[in-house]
């Protein structure tokens, strides 16, 4: 007599082997050619990343797109225009010296203002020279800007005026000097920080940022200096595109997953614009250089377009950033990788 459950008085009407039931001949030569082939059948597929609740593992830059962004820009035009102002003073190209150093100075203030206006306060930025911290970038920024505008204007000034010509010597070197770091050190700046884009680029990054600065200093001479006084103009700003676009490939084929912000979304089309525009006006600038006809048209239009590509990868650089802090993938999969190297 049987019931509901299927057990009858001899045992269950279909039993089902356990454990310790032996396997037939074809059971154990199929686990045996398993265990030597494939190995064993993973039963869970493979976990996609996530986040806690899907919040970014890092704080989002509190930093004014405009202020900073911008701020990064004028830096590199200013550092750039002092070296090329000096250059052209050896070179006797007044019109080119005047407008290098008077762009120089304008960037320089306009960068200050900038910094000052995303700190909210001045005093704030007053507060930051109480002291000198050389492992603090923005310290050493704030210590170098306050040397470097001073120089710039005086310089800027005495090549309006014609006046002053001694402290407008003295002016032009100091900002000369100071040049180089002024359009590099924003770079260690922003390396500095934790957000991935910008800190696992900083090999490349204070190159990209002098090649910027080249390319926008070259742009400005050409779209005033006059079209006799160019030539310098023409050579910095095509070295620095070419800078610019080169080492910024390199850097984002290293970065791998980190440098998709470089060439993906909002910043990725912002960075791809300032290449582009990189190009076209390197090409217009010496096409003008071989061509005499409306040399001073065409070394115009190529000072706006290599001013407006450097700015596009200054805000790309920016945008990328940001972009990096938001996603925790470009956070916690790179650093899996190193732990697994």
């Amino acid at each position: 007599m049987s019931n509901e459950s299927g057990v009858t008085r001899e045992g269950p009407e279909h039993p089902r082997p356990g454990r310790e039931a032996p396997a037939d001949d074809r059971t154990v030569r199929r686990r045996g050619r398993r265990r030597r082939g494939r190995g064993e059948q993973e039963m869970v597929p493979a976990a996609d990343f996530r986040s806690y609740y899907g919040l970014p593992v890092l704080n989002r830059p509190v930093w004014s797109a405009l202020d900073i962004a911008g701020y990064l820009f004028l830096g590199g035009l200013a550092g750039a225009s002092s070296l090329v102002g000096a250059a052209a003073d050896l070179r006797g190209e007044a019109g080119l010296a005047r407008v290098s150093k008077t762009g120089a100075a304008a960037a320089a203030v306009l960068s200050l203002a900038a910094l000052v206006h995303d700190l909210g306060r001045p005093l704030r930025f007053l507060g930051m020279l109480r002291v000198v911290k050389v492992t603090s970038p923005m310290n050493l920024g704030a210590w170098l800007l306050s040397a470097y505008a001073p120089a710039a204007l005086v310089a800027a000034t005495s090549a309006l005026t014609g006046r002053l010509r001694p402290l407008g010597r003295a002016g032009t070197v100091g900002a000369a000097a100071l040049g180089p770091a002024v359009a590099s050190y924003t770079a260690v700046l922003i390396s500095d920080t934790a957000v991935p884009a910008w800190h696992d680029g900083y090999r490349e990054m204070p190159f990209v940022f002098v090649g910027s600065g080249a390319m926008a200093a070259g742009g400005l001479g050409l779209l005033g200096a006059p079209s006799t006084e160019q030539a310098l103009a023409r050579r910095v700003g095509v070295l620095g595109a070419a800078a610019e676009v080169g080492v910024l490939q390199l850097m984002e084929r290293r970065l791998g997953l980190v440098g998709e912000p470089y060439h993906q979304g909002r910043s990725g089309r912002l960075v791809k614009l300032g290449e582009g525009l990189a190009v076209a006006g390197s090409a217009l600038a010496l096409l003008g250089g071989v061509s005499r006809r409306g040399r001073r048209t065409s070394g115009a239009v190529a000072g706006v377009l290599l001013l407006a590509g450097s700015a596009c990868t200054r805000f790309g650089v920016f945008a990328a950033g940001l972009a990096s802090a938001d996603d925790p993938r470009y956070t916690v999969q790179p650093q899996r990788e190193r732990l697994r190297r």
